[in-house]
């Protein structure tokens, strides 16, 4: 197995060690687990013995907050799947996945060039892990602000987490066309959980308070209507990769084409 590890990864970890007690948890066996700390840890300092794996699980193919010593409202975390962790997807961070290889991509089923491929990799200062640790410290400050009059055991990390990811669209107020399957139930898609989740206001129709068209086809009626009253014409990447990011994304990176007949 060849495993690269992502841009940033030793500040990351020198970083936020300062302010989050670690865990590596994996839905690997433990001799992978164990093969990665030595590769993320080299001199113990960071993991010690608080190592999960596969094994350790109390329920098939998730993972669960209950073998990990400390409170539910007082943990963070981070993975890039979501459907493992069905019971507490309110103290979840979703990174997004590093495709460095070709087999990675092949293997999570993206049809476009690795990395590697590309001859390019993430930036050390604006990736996925440089973003992440702003808001793990910004998380951080706000879950301990000297300033709050509650009691200690009322402070809870997902309020604050939610309080922070419904700042990300807010003021946003979007339509969706093209995207959802016809006769789907739109407030029912995840596209548009998620954009609601990130502050956003999700409508069916057009009106004047619309801010952006998140759209498949740029040859869509709303889509249209989207340039001519130059209001933002973009894909539904543009909401994933906020979401990801815990940041709005530059409207300009997400364009779209008009669909192939």
């Amino acid at each position: 197995m060849m495993t690269k590890l992502r841009p940033y990864v030793h500040t990351f970890l020198k970083e936020a060690s300062k302010l989050f007690e670690m865990y590596i948890y994996t839905m690997g066996e433990r001799p992978y687990a164990l093969e990665m700390a030595k590769l993320l840890d080299p001199a113990d300092i960071y993991f010690n013995s608080r190592i999960i794996a596969q094994g350790d699980c109390t329920q098939k193919h998730q993972k669960g907050l209950d073998v990990v010593l400390g409170q539910e409202s007082a943990v963070v975390i981070l993975d890039d799947t979501e459907a493992v962790w069905s019971k507490h997807k309110d103290n979840l961070i979703l990174m997004e996945r590093y495709h460095f290889f070709a087999s990675s991509c092949k293997q999570f089923g993206f049809n476009c060039k690795s990395l590697s491929e590309l001859q390019s990799d993430e930036s050390d200062t604006e990736g996925a892990l440089a973003s992440v640790l702003k808001r793990l410290q910004q998380i951080h400050t706000l879950f301990f602000d000297a300033e709050r009059k509650d009691s200690l055991e009322d402070w809870d990390v997902r309020l604050v987490m939610k309080t922070l990811r419904k700042q990300v669209l807010k003021g946003c107020n979007v339509v969706f066309t093209r995207v959802f399957p016809t006769n789907f139930p739109a407030e029912h898609h995840s596209l548009w959980k998620m954009a609601e989740k990130l502050g956003a206001t999700c409508c069916n129709e057009i009106d004047p308070s619309v801010t952006h068209v998140v759209s498949m086809d740029a040859g869509t009626d709303k889509s249209r209507w989207a340039v001519q009253e130059k209001k933002f014409l973009v894909h539904p990447r543009w909401i994933e990769a906020s979401n990801y990011m815990w940041q709005k994304q530059p409207e300009e990176n997400f364009p779209v084409s008009q669909a192939k007949k």
